[in-house]
Order: structure tokens, then sequence, then C-alpha cells
């Protein structure tokens, strides 16, 4: 039978049947790949592109259309939204998931509105971690390599009959790029993290047909931010993010039949990040308007961008399979955003969110199948309402072949950051002699160019029309399997946000329409001992500006193709050998991006022994980068292009 997916439409179906297409990866070939931290699995599906900005944050793209903020992807964690309250991106050095812990994760590539809301706008991600009945013992992992690398994980649990629970802690540290590029000259880069996490997952049994899951966490660290890259007004110190955030997760799971499901979950999640620095205005990178204000003598002070989100998190679901023909899901949520700055926001503010979503799967004959669904939300954002619909056909060919057509909408609704633009700093700890400056407001509105400045000005929602032909096969060899799924697709994007976020610029505005259209490949073939995979995308990407022409930006269209690449995919083999013995070889590749591309192939050997009552590995991991340029940014620097990670871990 062809895999099943579980989350794109939130019911359970099989490739033949689910409106789209979704890659699948399982935590296993994660793990057997030797990949080494969360955000780099996205180099597994076709379209995607992961890289790093800045101080070495990580950030990955379906189909570009993005800066470097990954706004337009709904990321969820066990049904959790994972994206930050205020700016609606993905901070994946903080994301408080184990690798270890991962059971599988999906990404529906193409519009997901209809199912996850406005953020699902280029599609959806969603993160599945084991469950703990699956996962009882005790497990310790570690891995340690180049630049710094260094990974401990340790979870302990219990099962039963009335329930089960695990314990897990991580911690993962990275001293970052070697060096970075400034005013043309190598310099040292301070762009490491370092980053603990615990989780606590538990499953309380109540019958056959009831439980209740309790998920919480807690992770703190610090992200290292370099001042050449990411300090303001002449940074004479290193603006470092430390990280205390928190969350907690309930659901309860119902069913008064084998036919008829549902589920009530909440959740909440806080982020605390304190960044603060010193600046001087003997720095050469000290504002000239604030050197008006001085004297002679040197002026010292302290700038922060502390800043508290929270999300409360409240939704309502329902499935029901009427027969062997009809299923139907549908439900209700609702979200509450908060933040709170000296910096950002006016000092605070807050966004809410009302949604419902409904999806209906027919089959009227065994050679057709009818996906109708479609997602009504209301943000206070823009304090309106949107719909999101999408239909699909899917022609069943026979038990393992079948071909889709789908039609999509979606929109996405600026985030709070976008929106709510009241940015200024406050300066602290002012040293003599200008210590009646202490308390000083500075408004980023006196330091950007009014005449193109869009500061102040409202935002409209981004909208997409989005057409999919594609084809799902399963192809039976003798004693092997293969699939082959390939996809088309034809978007219009319009009305899209672009422009700069800085202290000294700012002109976002909806000044941008896209053409899209491509090809994507997935295929893999599996054969006892032995798993063959490879993937590709091709993006033929078109963009004009469309705002105003008296303030004509010409670098808009360019900032929204920033992270899109022409040519990218992937070719992973998994070999079982003699002597408990496991290979795998990985080759990833994306070109043209920022007129840069991306070669690297992985090379891993791990010898697994299982016994009755323990089992260990022991893996020797090899990234070696054929692309001897830096990936995206000239500060990007690897010097050694062999990157090496040993691994070991025992599960008792």
């Amino acid at each position: 039978m062809p895999s099943e997916v579980l989350t794109t439409t939130r019911l359970r179906q099989s490739k033949l049947k689910v409106p789209g297409t979704t890659t699948v990866i399982n935590g296993d070939m994660i793990r057997q790949l030797g990949i080494m931290n969360l955000v780099e699995v996205f180099r597994l599906v076709p379209g995607m592109v992961v890289g790093e900005y800045g101080s070495n944050n990580p950030v990955t793209s379906y189909h570009g259309t993005s800066q470097y903020e990954q706004r337009r992807l709904q990321v969820q964690v066990d049904g959790r939204t994972a994206y930050r309250a205020s700016l609606a991106d993905v901070d994946w050095i903080a994301m408080p998931v184990a690798l270890e812990n991962i059971e599988r994760i999906e990404v529906s590539r193409g519009p997901n509105s209809a199912a996850y809301g406005i953020n699902a706008f280029l599609g959806s991600i969603n993160i599945i971690t084991r469950s703990p009945e699956n996962s009882a013992g005790v497990e310790l992992y570690t891995s340690a390599g180049t630049r710094g690398h260094l990974r401990a994980f340790t979870s302990v649990g219990d099962a039963g009959r009335d329930g089960s629970w695990r314990l897990s802690y991580e911690k993962r540290k990275s001293d970052g790029f070697d060096a970075q590029v400034d005013g043309g000259e190598r310099q040292p880069f301070h762009d490491g993290f370092n980053v603990n996490n615990v989780n606590l997952d538990g499953i309380v049994n109540l019958g056959d047909l009831h439980s209740v899951e309790i998920r919480t966490g807690v992770l703190d660290g610090t992200n290292e931010e370099d001042r050449l890259k990411s300090g303001n007004f002449g940074a004479i110190t290193n603006p470092d993010i430390e990280q205390d955030n928190y969350y907690l997760q309930a659901r309860f799971n119902g069913a008064t039949s084998n036919a008829h499901f549902y589920y009530v979950q909440a959740s909440f999640q806080n982020q605390k990040r304190r960044q603060d620095w010193i600046i001087s205005s003997a720095d050469e990178e000290f504002p000239d308007p604030l050197r008006a204000l001085l004297g002679d003598e040197v002026f010292v002070a302290e700038l922060n961008e502390n800043s508290r989100e929270s999300r409360q998190e409240f939704e309502i679901q329902d499935t029901l399979i009427l027969g062997s023909s009809l299923k139907l899901v549908s439900g209700l949520g609702y979200r509450k955003d908060s933040y709170e700055s000296e910096t950002f926001f006016n000092g605070k503010g807050s966004n809410y969110q009302t949604r419902v979503f409904a999806n209906a799967e027919y089959s009227p004959f065994d050679w057709l199948t009818l996906n109708a669904g479609g997602n009504w939300e209301k943000t206070t954002t823009t304090d309106e309402g949107y719909f999101s619909p999408r239909v699909a056909s899917n022609f069943i060919l026979d038990d393992n072949h079948a071909v889709r057509f789908v039609f999509s909408r979606a929109v996405r609704t600026p985030d709070a950051f976008e929106q709510d633009q009241e940015w200024s700093y406050r300066f602290h700890n002012v040293r003599a002699p200008y210590e009646d400056l202490e308390g000083l407001r500075l408004s980023v509105a006196d330091f950007v160019d009014p005449d193109v400045s869009t500061l102040g000005e409202s935002l409209e929602e981004e909208k997409i029309t989005s057409r999919e032909v594609s084809y799902f096969g399963q192809f039976h060899l003798d004693r092997a399997l293969m699939s082959v799924e390939v996809r088309y697709f034809n978007d219009y994007l319009r009305d899209m946000i672009s422009g700069f976020i800085s202290a000294d610029e700012w002109n976002l505005d909806n000044n941008v329409a896209l053409e899209q259209e491509g090809v994507e490949l997935e295929t893999a073939l599996q054969v006892s001992g032995t798993m063959l995979r490879a993937t590709y995308g091709y993006l033929d990407q078109e963009g004009r500006y469309t705002g105003d022409p008296e303030r004509f930006f010409r670098k808009a269209v360019d900032l929204l193709g920033r992270l899109s690449a022409r040519h990218s995919g992937s070719v992973a083999w998994i070999q079982e050998l003699p002597l408990q013995l496991t290979s795998s070889a990985a080759f990833y590749f994306a070109e043209e991006v920022r007129n840069t591309r991306f070669k690297r192939a992985d090379f891993r050997l791990a010898r697994q022994v299982d016994q009755n009552d323990y089992s260990y590995v022991l893996a020797l991991t090899l990234q070696h980068y054929l692309e001897r340029d830096p990936w995206i940014s000239p500060d990007n620097i690897i010097d050694d292009h062999n990157q090496y990670f040993v691994e070991a871990g025992v599960r008792f």
C-alpha cells in the first residue's frame, strides 16, 4: 500500500488521495544520514533552500520569496505553532526539538492555508515527535566535531497499560563559521551558539477510546551575534542573544467509535530574549545625527532589544468517517499573540486570530477522489477576515498510481513587526559627562530617509493563486519497491511585501508581483538492506515592481529572490553491511542563490549492535564541501572543507 500522510489536510490519507504533494522524512533516515541539526533536514525536500545569514542564523525557504526571515511557512511541533509571535519567523537554533525525539517530518509543498491558516502561505512543516510509548528505557547519545560542534542527548522513560512518559535533555553547541569579511578584510567571527533543551512528554490512557497528552519544555542558551553584523549605532560589544523559553501543551483525545474521533488542545509558550550592547561615539559606525548632541568627549551608553513574547492557542478538531467514500474533518481555532519590548511595538502589543477550517474527502468512484477544504480566519493585525480555499481531483489509475489536479488560494497578513512599526532605543547607563542623556529615546523614524521611507504606513495582505499537476506512483519490482512523485506548479503571487527593515532604512511595502513555475521530483528505491533516494527542484521565477512609481525601489524584486534556487536537490544512499555496519552517502546541491552555489557530500559509517537488553551505536561522519566559495553570504567562511564528526550512543 502507498505510504500515508497525516497532516496535509488533517486527515490520515494515502498518497493516492491527498490533495497535493507532501514529502515525508522519517526520523531513522535523519539519523542514518548523519544530519547534525534540524534545519539541515530540509535539504532533503525538493524546492527548499537551507543556509545561514547574519551571525550563523539558520534559514530555510521553499521557493525563496524570502529575504532572510522565513515568514511564509507554517511550522508546527506536535500541532503547536512554532514560529515567533511578533515576527512570523522561525528561530531554528531555539527550536525545542531533539533529533533523537523526531518520529517523522511532513512538508506540504504548496499553499496549505486551507488547513493551517495564514502563515502556511507557501507550505507547512509538521514535526511529529516519537510517542513516549515507543521510547521507554534510557538513552544516551553524544556527537562532537569540527568548528566546536557538540551535541549531547539523554532520555529516560517508561510505558505501561495506563500511560507512558519520557524526560529528555539535549545540549547543542557550535563555534559557528571560521571567519567573516568586514571592510574587505578577513576578521574573526563571533557567531556560535550554546543551547540547553529539556522536554517532558506524557500520555495518560483513559480507557480504550480516550487519552490525555501533556507536553512541556524549557530552553535556555546563548546565540552569539557579532557586533560588526548585528550591532546598531556604533556597537563596541557583541549583542549576544540570551534566551529563556518555555512551553506547555495539553491535548484530550476522544472517540465515540472507530469512525468518529476528536481532540481538544490548548497550549501556552513564552519566549524571553535579552539582547544588549554598548555603543561608543569613538566607533566609526556611530551615527552622525547623534554626534550633534555631543561635545568633544567620547560618549558611551547601553542599548537593548530585549523582548518577551507569548502565545496562547486553543483548537478543537472533529473527524468523521462516513463509510469508505466520505471523510470529513472540521474545527475551530483561537490564538492570542502578545509581545513586550522597550524597543519595539511602542512598549507592548497583542494580536488575536480566530479561524474555522474544514476539509472533505469524497470518493464517488474507485478511480476518483475529490477534496474540498478551506480556512476562514480573522486577525486583528488588519481587522479583516480572509478565506483560503483548496480543491483537488485525484484520478487513481490503479492501486499504485494517481494523477492530481490541485487549485488553491491563500493569503498572508503582515506580522506584528511589519505592521506595528514603533521602533526606538533608550539610552541606559550613560557614562560621564553625558549623564543628562540617561533615558533619552531615539526613534528609528529620525534616522530613515523620509522621502523613501514607508515607516508608519499600513501594509495589506499578500495573495497567492496556485495550480498543481502532480503524479504519484509505486512500482513493485523484483524484490524492490520504487516510488516516484513529480510535481508541476504554477503560482501567481501579488502584493508581496518587500523592502529593508533596519535602524537606518525602512521601506517595506506591498510592491512586488511574482510569477513562478517549475517541476519537482522525489523518488526512492528500497531493496532489502538498501535505500536509494533522490530529489530535484527546478524553479523559474519572474518578478516585477508594482509599488508607487515615485518610490521605485529597484532592489524590491531582488530581495524576494535572495533564497530562490533555480536548481536544487539531493541524492542519498543508505546501505546495510556485514558486521552490523551501516553506511550512508548523500549529496546536496543548490545553484544560483545570490550568485553562489552549494555542493556538499556527506559520508557516514556506523556500527549498531542490538542485544536483548541494550544496544549501542558508534559512527563517523565526514562532510565534504565541494564549493570553495562561501554559500549565500561572503561571511560564511569554512576554512577546512572536510568537516568531521564522531558519534556514540547507547540505549537500555
